[in-house]
């Protein structure tokens, strides 16, 4: 598949931002930029969404490719100003990307659609998790209900280990989740225009695939064919592709799920503008799809030129 570059105009690609995940952001951004360039696309970076606003208000810019991780960028905030704008830009519209971040709503979502996600209970900075913990039982994950890239998170298995927790995840905007642990293999499934990309099933080294263990360690091992059979790869990527169709995401993303000890499937969260870095999986996905990393920025640049529901 190919495009005529020229139709993209002057293409900003936004990065950076003041969130948690900023420097994962610049990573991504700059790979994106990179192989956009080599592309004879004309696209600049464009660090935050006060700096995007000035170069749209000129009328410098005519297309936006996100990748701003985090809130800002990922939560429909900058969805919502890019729409008001009239300006076209990759990813899921405000409505997709709130849903997903917020890992609480897109369960609830999920639970009435009657697709599992393991059972969580939403808390606020300050709040006792003993009522929680109480119904759900040891172990838990606790975590923040508007963050990604793993950024205050922690598995949980004895008593003296929650107030850390607790902690760490309140340090964001507040709100959290403790959310029963599911203990088994972790995949991923990546979304592109509507299709399910190949799983991975992602082995970390030691512990669990935290922050760490998906930017920096390079040990990490990702299997993509992720040794699944062919019904169990069906049934994950129709799963992922309900997941997302569920919350309202668009274009482009991805679904992360754990398996049980019973080989069940059970849903995390939805990434509605996830990592491009050399680490990151959406790219491993779709090579492994037969898509390099270059005519998956085109791709993903070109969801763009569609228009929104």
């Amino acid at each position: 598949m190919s495009w005529d570059v020229k139709q993209f105009g002057r293409v900003a690609v936004v990065m950076g931002g003041d969130s948690a995940e900023r420097q994962v952001s610049l990573w991504s951004g700059e790979a994106v930029l990179k192989s956009l360039l080599k592309s004879g696309v004309q696209a600049e970076r464009v660090d935050g969404i006060d700096a995007l606003l000035l170069r749209l208000l000129a009328k410098e810019i005519d297309r936006v490719f996100i990748i701003l991780h985090g809130r800002g960028g990922e939560d429909g905030v900058l969805q919502g100003a890019l729409d008001a704008l009239k300006i076209p830009y990759t990813g899921s519209g405000v409505l997709g990307c709130a849903l997903s971040m917020d890992k609480q709503r897109s369960k609830l979502i999920w639970r009435a659609l009657g697709l599992p996600t393991p059972a969580a209970i939403k808390l606020n900075a300050g709040d006792s998790a003993a009522a929680a913990i109480e119904e759900l039982g040891l172990p838990v994950v606790i975590k923040p209900v508007h963050e990604g890239s793993s950024v205050g998170v922690t598995k949980v298995y004895a008593s003296h280990e929650i107030a850390a927790a607790l902690e760490l995840a309140a340090k964001t905007d507040g709100e959290l989740l403790v959310e029963r642990l599911i203990d088994g293999p972790e995949y991923t499934v990546a979304i592109l225009a509507d299709q399910a990309l190949p799983s991975i099933c992602i082995e970390p080294a030691q512990g669990f695939y935290d922050f760490h263990n998906k930017y920096i360690a390079n040990d990490t091992v990702y299997r993509c064919p992720s040794g699944l059979s062919d019904a169990q790869e069906k049934t994950l990527r129709a799963l992922s592709l309900n997941a997302f169709r569920a919350t309202g995401a668009s274009g482009w993303g991805r679904v992360d799920v754990m398996a049980d000890q019973a080989g069940d499937f059970w849903l995390l969260e939805v990434n509605t503008a996830p990592g491009m870095t050399d680490h990151s999986l959406v790219p491993k996905a779709a090579l492994a799809q037969g898509i390099d990393f270059d005519a998956l920025c085109l791709r993903i640049l070109a969801s763009s030129l569609g228009g929104r529901a």
